[in-house]
C-alpha cells in the first residue's frame, strides 16, 4: 500500500531528524524565513501548533517554500483543525492528548498522528487504534526519564516522542532511551526570536541540536 509506504517513511524520516522543533508563529509572513533558518541549521522540519490564528498560514507558506521539509501540525484539538492542517499541506499532526475522533480522522485520511499520552491507559488507547509512536507529554512534568522509563518500559514496540521541557541540556539523556524515537522541542525556536528576525540564532540552536543528535546517535 503506497499510502502506508509514506505514512511509514515520514515516520521514520522523524525518527533519523530525531529533534522535532515545536513552534508557535505569529505573523505566517515569517515562516519561509524560519523554515530557512532550519534548513540551513540541517533541521529540515517542524512542528507548526495550532495555539496562534497563523498556524495554517504558516504551515502552507513553508510547506510551499520547502517541499521536502517535514512540516507538522501542533495542538490539533479537533477534527476540523486537522481538516485544515492537511489543506495547508501538513505532513504530520501531533495532538497534545489523546482525541479519537482527530486519530480516526486521521487514520482514515492516511494521516500520520502521533497522540500526546501520559498515562499506560492512554498508551493503550493508541495500541487499540494500531498506534505505535506517541508523543509524551508534558514530559518533564509527567517526571522525566524516570517516569518515562516506568511508563513506557512494558510497552515493547511502542515508540515515544518526548515533548515538554526538553532542552539542549538533557536532549541527549533522553534521545540515549532506545524507546524514544525523537524529541520534541521549543527551545530551538523561541517566539521572541521569530518576531525579532532572529534568524541566525535560529540556525545556530538548530546545528546544536542536531550535533547533539548525532552525537548521542553514534555512541
Amino acid at each position: 500500500n503506497e499510502k502506508e509506504h509514506m505514512m511509514s517513511e515520514i515516520i521514520k524520516q522523524l525518527g533519523e531528524i530525531g529533534i522535532i522543533p515545536v513552534v508557535a508563529i505569529e505573523d505566517a509572513e515569517t515562516a519561509v524565513s524560519l523554515g530557512q533558518a532550519l534548513v540551513d541549521g540541517g533541521l529540515p522540519c517542524a512542528e507548526i501548533t495550532f495555539r496562534t490564528a497563523a498556524a495554517a498560514d504558516a504551515i502552507r507558506n513553508m510547506s510551499a517554500a520547502f517541499p521536502d521539509m517535514l512540516v507538522g501540525a501542533g495542538t490539533v484539538l479537533t477534527v476540523q483543525q486537522a481538516e485544515t492542517a492537511k489543506a495547508a499541506g501538513a505532513k504530520f499532526i501531533v495532538p497534545r492528548g489523546f482525541d479519537a475522533a482527530v486519530v480516526d480522522w486521521c487514520l482514515a485520511n492516511d494521516m500520520p498522528i502521533t497522540p500526546g499520552v501520559m498515562t499506560p491507559t492512554e498508551i493503550n488507547m493508541a495500541l487499540n487504534k494500531g498506534i505505535t509512536l506517541v508523543k509524551f507529554f508534558p514530559a518533564e512534568a509527567a517526571g522525566g526519564i524516570k517516569a518515562l522509563k516506568a511508563i513506557g518500559g512494558p510497552y515493547v514496540g511502542v515508540k515515544f516522542i518526548p515533548t515538554g521541557g526538553i532542552s539542549a541540556a538533557n536532549l541527549a539523556d533522553y534521545l540515549s532511551l532506545p524507546m524514544v524515537h525523537a524529541c520534541g522541542g521549543s527551545f530551538i525556536v523561541a517566539k521572541q526570536m521569530v518576531t525579532d528576525g532572529q534568524f541566525d540564532e535560529i540556525t545556530a540552536l538548530a546545528k546544536t541540536a542536531v550535533s547533539i543528535v548525532q552525537s548521542t546517535r553514534s555512541e
